[in-house]
């Protein structure tokens, strides 16, 4: 087995706490620009549809957040399979 390998082995099993708050904090971030992305989608439309328009978007980030919490916490942070 060669060096690379070798520490490819020894860091694939290590979580780094450091790329797991950049993700956290990212996604966070992510999820307040639905508020802003809502209000200029609703300053596009006429007046009768901005309601609908505004609810497009939070009912969007509301399915995104029920399919993290499905899905995508386990694909990340789960055991590997594999190594993968």
């Amino acid at each position: 087995m060669g060096p690379g390998l070798a520490r490819a082995s020894d860091a694939a099993g290590k979580i780094d706490t450091g790329d797991t708050a950049w993700i956290l904090i990212s996604t966070a971030l992510v999820m307040l620009m639905t508020p802003g992305l809502a209000m200029f989608y609703g300053g596009m439309v006429r007046s009768k549809n901005v309601l609908g328009t505004i609810m497009h978007s939070f009912i969007a980030i509301a399915l995104v957040s029920v399919q993290w919490v499905l899905f995508g916490y386990s694909l990340a942070f789960g055991p590997d399979v594999n190594g993968l």
